[in-house]
């Protein structure tokens, strides 16, 4: 995994959780797929569908993939499914392990955060399941935000800044996905991109 990580210190770093810390994006695509496909989609999901939407909140994410395919859902319900089914494999999620060296290291003399696109009740056990929750006191989710205005909107990533007491403009942010990237650059603030697919 090829990672340009920066050569100058920043006040605050800021982490996306999946597909930045956590390898999860396989594991939240099987769920996505079983959901979509209980929904009516006749068929497997769009990888670069659900790949296009890293970060996006999860009854968007619901809502958009239902008008790409055509069909009328329940958003509510079927991201209540797809995250049951996302904790019922959950234990597969493995750790992107330079990113975790480089966030484990930046803690010991900077605060560090997560803005992530999942809601408490995932965002939560995949912290727990991958051994980080006491590494990241802070984590901002959607739920810290008004509705709406999750990525690619920059108001995670101010409300992470904010949290940290560091300025925008001196955080540093790593992310996966093209929304949050134009989420941090809203923001002000720097961002190293962690390629997902690999």
């Amino acid at each position: 995994m090829q990672i340009e990580f920066p050569d100058r210190a920043f006040g605050g770093y800021i982490f996306d959780l999946d597909g930045t810390l956590i390898h999860s994006m396989p594991v939240h695509y099987r769920a996505w797929d079983q959901a979509m496909r209980e929904a009516g989609i006749g068929g497997t999901l769009d990888e670069d569908l659900f790949y296009s939407l890293g970060g996006v909140p999860t009854v968007l994410v619901a809502e958009r993939m239902a008008a790409h395919y055509g069909i009328t859902v329940d958003a509510v319900a079927i991201e209540h499914r797809k995250e049951a089914l996302y904790l019922e494999i959950l234990h597969e999620v493995e750790l992107i392990e330079p990113v975790v060296a480089f966030a484990r290291e930046m803690a010991k003399t900077h605060p560090v955060a997560i803005a992530t696109g999942g809601l408490p009740m995932i965002a939560l056990p995949a912290l727990d399941a991958a051994g980080l929750r006491d590494l990241f006191r802070i984590v901002v989710t959607p739920d810290d935000v008004a509705p709406g205005r999750g990525k690619p909107e920059p108001d995670m990533f101010l409300e992470a800044a904010r949290r940290m007491g560091v300025a925008p403009e001196n955080c540093l942010v790593f992310e996966d996905a093209d929304p949050g990237i134009a989420a941090a650059q809203a923001a002000g603030m720097a961002v190293v991109r962690v390629p997902s697919r690999t």
